[in-house]
């Protein structure tokens, strides 16, 4: 019996490292830290995230053979709830990736941070469990590096500056 359940830990313990299963609930995917209302870092769970609400994005994008659907939470919705005041946001992904877009992409675009793909969480091993998006489709001047480099996956965190 105790074989079996250290059998089951261990592969479940592979999946994760492998990035196979989503985060767990109540884990803390997300640190918004810097320039935010009361100063202190706001760390947030899968479920904190989508109680700000839910954007749809279909595009394709440079890293996907076909169009896809994103679902995730409008970046000004998140940024709203941190009370970020700054211009620039620095995003951090796991694999230590950095990247900087400016507040007003958020608005001009209307950016998500995506946590589906076609319906289904991302895991780590896609891209998430948190994927900057853009809507590529919707203006030719997105498909660009500028935009692309902005589109950070794997986020984990993300610092306002000014």
């Amino acid at each position: 019996m105790i074989k079996t359940i250290r059998s089951i830990l261990f592969a479940c313990a592979a999946l994760l490292a492998a990035g196979a299963l989503p985060a767990a609930a109540g884990n803390v995917i997300l640190t918004i830290e810097g320039d935010i209302a009361g100063g202190a870092p706001v760390d947030m769970t899968l479920e904190d995230i989508e109680a700000l609400g839910a954007a749809t994005i279909v595009t394709k994008t440079p890293w996907h053979e076909n169009a896809v659907t994103f679902e995730g939470v409008p970046l000004s919705a998140l940024l709203e709830k941190a009370g970020a005041t700054g211009t620039i946001l620095s995003v951090l992904a796991l694999n230590n990736y950095r990247s900087e877009m400016p507040v007003s992409d958020i608005s001009e675009h209307g950016v998500i941070l995506a946590y589906k793909q076609d319906g289904a969480y991302m895991p780590v091993s896609d891209k998430g469990p948190l994927f900057i998006v853009y809507p590529f489709d919707a203006d030719p001047a997105l498909k660009d590096e500028v935009y692309y480099a902005r589109s950070a996956w794997q986020v984990r965190s993300i610092t306002v500056e000014d």
